[in-house]
């Protein structure tokens, strides 16, 4: 069996979950090792290690969605709102949440090292923090959660960085929701690969 086959399956059954609830098949100590382990082990540009990450478990979680329906009451119409409360419930049903953060102290420490590369550095920041999101994303579906990536910022930023004591120079970037499946993921849709979206040259075989 090639040695990748295990990571592709993982790969492969990632989906988006919006039907959760707060069933976890893991403890919250396992939970801690895996964002721990990614961390460790996710790569960065220059070794910059530039990704923070604030895990909200529990009733934290459940504050953390309370504090972002408090944020978009004030500026949604109220016509809207209704379906909106629905939407942020359903994040606030699952188990947890991750915020990613990153730290912009180490990229402008890049940036003045490597000025040639210090355009650059910011990007590959963002780089960094996406596949810290999809690392975690695969790893905890692996462990039989649930879970779909939300982008609330800068919306909920300041509020929650002062609940939470996050420096504020920290930029918020995704929060992943996660929690026990309770329905099914949508159909997976793929567009054409060969000529479209993959382009493949030199092969031998």
């Amino acid at each position: 069996m090639s040695s990748t086959t295990p990571f592709f399956e993982a790969v492969k059954a990632r989906r988006t979950y919006y039907q959760l609830n707060k069933e976890a098949p893991i403890s919250d100590k396992a939970i801690t090792e895996i964002t721990k382990d990614a961390l460790r082990h996710v790569p960065s540009s220059f070794n910059s290690q530039s990704t923070r990450l604030v895990v909200l478990l529990n009733d934290e979680h459940d504050t953390y969605w309370d504090f972002v329906l408090e944020v978009l009451k004030a500026i949604v119409p109220a016509e809207q709102f209704e379906p909106t409360s629905q939407k942020i419930s359903g994040f606030k049903a699952a188990y947890g949440t991750i915020l990613f953060f990153e730290d912009p102290a180490p990229v402008r420490a890049l940036e003045e090292a490597f000025p040639l590369y210090a355009h650059h550095f910011p990007t590959w920041s963002e780089h960094t923090s996406a596949m810290h999101q999809y690392a975690l994303w695969v790893a905890l579906e692996a462990e039989g959660f649930g879970a779909n990536l939300q982008h609330y910022n800068p919306l909920i930023d300041q509020k929650a960085q002062e609940h939470w004591k996050v420096p504020q120079e920290w930029k918020l970037r995704a929060q992943l929701v996660f929690g026990g499946r309770a329905g099914e993921p949508g159909e997976k849709k793929f567009k054409p690969l060969e000529g479209e979206r993959l382009f493949v040259h030199g092969a031998k075989n």
